[in-house]
């Protein structure tokens, strides 16, 4: 009888430790630590390979992809993420200035932008002046849309004016219409036609282009800053930068 009492007391703190409920196996595992990330709707293909990388490692992420503008507007209200990525140094800069940022951010990519066309480009649109043609359907960003922001001053560059059927709240935006032949062609980033089998790019001649600089924070209201700290130095490392390239990005 002494050994049986023994044996029992003895199960009693694994019990506890496992929330008194005698669960079993992975029943009682620790939650994975997780990212929660805010970041520009054109880094999604990239982002979503290198948390994929990062779950190797047993560290969750989940993201809430839109237009720069859409996130920074969001934290600045209070929304909870632990990393923010942008698509402009602007908006990061809006975030600094709010004190929402936790350190100096830093630039992990560039990104160049292209006129996207339907596959075989059935339209000859070889220019940023074919986009002027009245026959054209031409999709845009919003100017308050990092890629809206640079359109512009590619057209500005280029002594182009266009007179957009729409102005979208993000770039995949435009990117989709064009695959869905809702619209002729729209400017938006090389990654974004480089991650989409659905459209051809024509390429803007360097004097006319605009680089955009993407950089990535972590917040100072992170929840788990190791598993921000862990993603955002996997960004960094060769490997994050090796997958940012092979989605058209430029390296930092």
């Amino acid at each position: 009888m002494i050994r049986l009492v023994a044996l029992v007391v003895a199960f009693v703190p694994l019990a506890a430790a496992c929330g008194g409920s005698g669960c079993e196996g992975s029943s009682c595992a620790q939650p994975m630590p997780r990212a929660i990330v805010f970041a520009a709707s054109s880094l999604q293909a990239p982002f979503d390979e290198i948390a994929k990388q990062l779950r190797v490692s047993e560290i969750d992420t989940r993201f809430n992809y839109a237009g720069t503008q859409t996130l920074t507007s969001q934290l600045t209200q209070g929304a909870e993420a632990d990393v923010f990525a942008s698509a402009d140094t602007t908006h990061m800069t809006t975030a600094v200035k709010a004190g929402l940022i936790e350190g100096s951010p830093k630039i992990f990519a560039h990104n160049r932008l292209e006129i996207a066309v339907a596959k075989g480009n059935p339209k000859g649109i070889h220019s940023l002046a074919d986009l002027a043609r009245n026959a054209l359907v031409v999709v845009l960003a919003d100017p308050s849309v990092p890629a809206g922001n640079y359109a512009q001053q590619a057209l500005a560059k280029a002594g182009v004016t266009v007179r957009p059927a729409s102005l979208e709240l993000q770039v995949t935006a435009v990117l989709t219409k064009v695959a869905l032949g809702e619209a002729d062609a729209g400017i938006v980033y090389v990654s974004d036609v480089k991650t989409n089998g659905s459209v051809e790019g024509v390429a803007i001649p360097d004097q006319y282009n605009v680089i955009a600089d993407y950089p990535i924070a972590i917040l100072k209201q992170a929840k788990d800053s190791n598993a921000a700290s862990a993603f955002e130095a996997l960004v960094l490392s060769p490997t994050g930068q090796s997958i940012l390239v092979a989605d058209g990005f430029e390296g930092a």
